[in-house]
């Protein structure tokens, strides 16, 4: 039994399901001229072996799909900004795993042997044309070299440099884990500066960013680099690699410092914003400048001090901010309390007593270091005695300014 189709002149061809039959004395076909095209095909599959789908959308089950959708959103992205012109011209091997790495770093960040792994296709490839850990590796350690190109190119092709009226400095710090063999090659730096983590390998990095939060250079240092060291070779950066016009550097009252301001930024002509610590707030209330009625009913003031001449300061009030750290600073004096009630009884009891004026300062140095609420307490310590007390009048003090901070800057038109 098959299919013919048996042509008729001028007209369409016949159709003809090749199976004779007998009527009347004479043999005869099965006639499928009427059919549509797609059901003569599919009979026609049918006949030669093949299988029948029907037409629902449950015919088939999804067995894998893989996503890729925000891989080409991803891509997209650094093509329309041109960052795959920036790393080297079209064909180039070493810009397509570098654009690779970037955008899977984007997407979903893992070790280099894990994105090798991850972007190499089923079926092995060549070896001459295999995405390799050990390229990946070459390639971003070779790095270095394109990082000037590339943080002088992106702010150019995004807009013009002299636009860039503000940058946002953030510095942070990071470590990871190493062997001997790799600590020994790369002479790590395993100081404690900002991950508290000690014998491990730690960078410190800071990201350079434009006012809407896009990214304009970053470096790395050494790890036992402190935030505020980090400043002056950025404030070189935006003078005399970009050339900008004018420029308000924003960071935390830990990046941006007293010092960091007399030395590098008034030195080189830009303006700042920045936040005052509690110390010094602490002086502005003491010195009359800062009064907290206000904040009765309002939660935002500027104000100015003499401490501080020819500069702006923006005296804010957060209540759920006050409220949080009133709750955890009276968690933390009750933590404390408990835990030197402890020590207290060890000395107070009549088995074994705990004696010795450094026995017992060890004992309380380690409530004090778990908690670090020392300079709320009032501590007493003998040869055969233990008493504290709570420092209510600095207790109280702390707590008046407690979602209180201050926004300092010396420029009058940015806040």
């Amino acid at each position: 039994m098959y299919i013919e189709a048996v042509p008729n002149r001028n007209s369409p061809p016949a159709i003809l399901l090749r199976e004779s039959y007998r009527e009347g004395g004479k043999v005869r076909k099965c006639n499928l001229s009427d059919w549509p095209a797609a059901h003569i095909e599919g009979l026609r599959g049918v006949l030669k072996g093949g299988t029948v789908i029907t037409a629902e959308r449950d015919a088939f089950t999804v067995i894998r799909s893989l996503p890729h959708g925000h891989v080409v959103a991803a891509l997209g992205t650094a093509r329309k900004i041109g960052l795959d012109r920036i790393l080297g011209p079209d064909g180039n091997r070493d810009r397509d795993l570098v654009l690779a790495l970037l955008v899977g770093r984007i997407l979903e960040p893992t070790a280099k042997l894990a994105a090798a792994r991850r972007c190499r296709p089923p079926p092995p490839p060549p070896a001459s044309a295999r995405f390799s850990a050990s390229a990946t590796s070459t390639r971003t350690n070779s790095t270095p070299r394109w990082t000037g190109c590339c943080s002088a190119s992106l702010p150019s092709r995004r807009r013009s440099p002299s636009a860039i009226s503000a940058t946002a400095r953030w510095c942070s710090t990071t470590s990871r884990r190493a062997t001997w063999k790799d600590a020994a090659a790369r002479s790590p730096c395993t100081a404690t500066i900002g991950t508290g983590k000690r014998g491990k390998l730690q960078i410190t990095y800071g990201l350079l960013c434009a006012p809407d939060g896009c990214p304009v250079a970053i470096e790395v240092f050494e790890g036992n680099t402190a935030d505020p060291m980090t400043l002056a070779t950025q404030v070189d950066k935006l003078k005399q690699r970009f050339h900008l016009d004018h420029v308000v550097l924003v960071g935390d009252r830990g990046m941006i410092t007293q010092a960091r301001i007399t030395e590098d930024i008034k030195a080189a002509g830009l303006d700042w914003i920045t936040s005052l610590r509690a110390p010094a707030i602490k002086e502005l209330l003491q010195g009359g400048a800062l009064q907290l009625s206000p904040f009765d009913q309002r939660d935002m003031a500027s104000i100015t001090a003499p401490d501080f001449p020819g500069e702006r300061l923006v005296v804010c009030r957060n209540p759920d901010l006050a409220r949080e750290r009133t709750r955890k600073r009276e968690d933390l004096l009750a933590a404390t309390e408990r835990d030197l009630a402890r020590v207290k009884a060890a000395v107070e009891r009549k088995r074994n007593p705990l004696r010795g004026t450094a026995e017992i300062a060890l004992a309380v140095g380690e409530v004090i270091d778990k908690h670090k609420m020392a300079k709320h307490f009032d501590l007493d310590i003998a040869d055969a005695s233990f008493n504290f007390a709570r420092k209510t009048a600095e207790i109280a003090a702390e707590a008046a300014t407690d979602g209180i901070y201050v926004v300092r800057t010396d420029d009058a038109e940015v806040v």
